[in-house]
């Protein structure tokens, strides 16, 4: 698992290891004022044994190959998260997830590193379909998707939840054709 390593120009995706609960935490608490409204788990009390909660299970997860969390890296340093979760076992689909840390907000970097792990999960994990689903008001993460060239299929009502608020959300979907890949199981 940690030798996996998805690689653009200057960011690197990889599986969160035991040694970023510190950077974790510390990325997470520098941005829960945008966090918070769309992430149920940034919330006040986020520690760093929560941060090494959330790192236990998502390499447990990873091993049964039901959530695929990435850690986006740059020089050693932690950018934020990425990750392919809800994998449906039938229909081959996923929800592709991102965030970055406040101050390197505005780099593309979220937008990188959701294209990285969209292909992977279409080379990698036999899926057809990567959706990415955004609550109304999140209008910095449907830049990241427009951007990125994700195809808007519409508001999708009561697709989300965040905290204890029913959500509606945009749907946003990439295909293995838009990374130049024929769909295969």
């Amino acid at each position: 698992m940690s030798l996996i390593q998805l690689m653009d120009a200057d960011i690197v995706l990889r599986p969160f290891q035991a040694g970023d609960s510190a950077q974790l935490h510390q990325a997470v608490r520098e941005s829960l004022q945008e966090l918070k409204p769309w992430m149920s788990w940034a919330t006040e009390n986020y520690t760093e044994l929560s941060a090494q909660g959330y790192i236990a299970i998502t390499q447990a997860r990873w091993q049964e190959r039901t959530l695929f969390a990435f850690a986006i890296m740059q020089n050693n340093e932690l950018l934020g998260g990425c990750t392919l979760s809800s994998i449906h076992p039938i229909y081959h689909f996923c929800n592709v997830g991102y965030w970055v840390r406040t101050d390197k907000r505005g780099q593309g970097i979220a937008g990188r590193a959701a294209k990285l792990a969209a292909r992977f999960a279409f080379e990698n994990v036999g899926l057809v379909r990567a959706e990415i689903v955004i609550a109304l008001d999140n209008i910095a993460s449907r830049r990241v998707a427009e951007k990125i060239g994700a195809h808007y299929e519409g508001i999708l009502l009561n697709r989300m939840i965040v905290g204890t608020a029913v959500c509606d959300a945009h749907m946003y979907s990439l295909l293995p054709s838009d990374f130049g890949l024929a769909a295969r199981l």
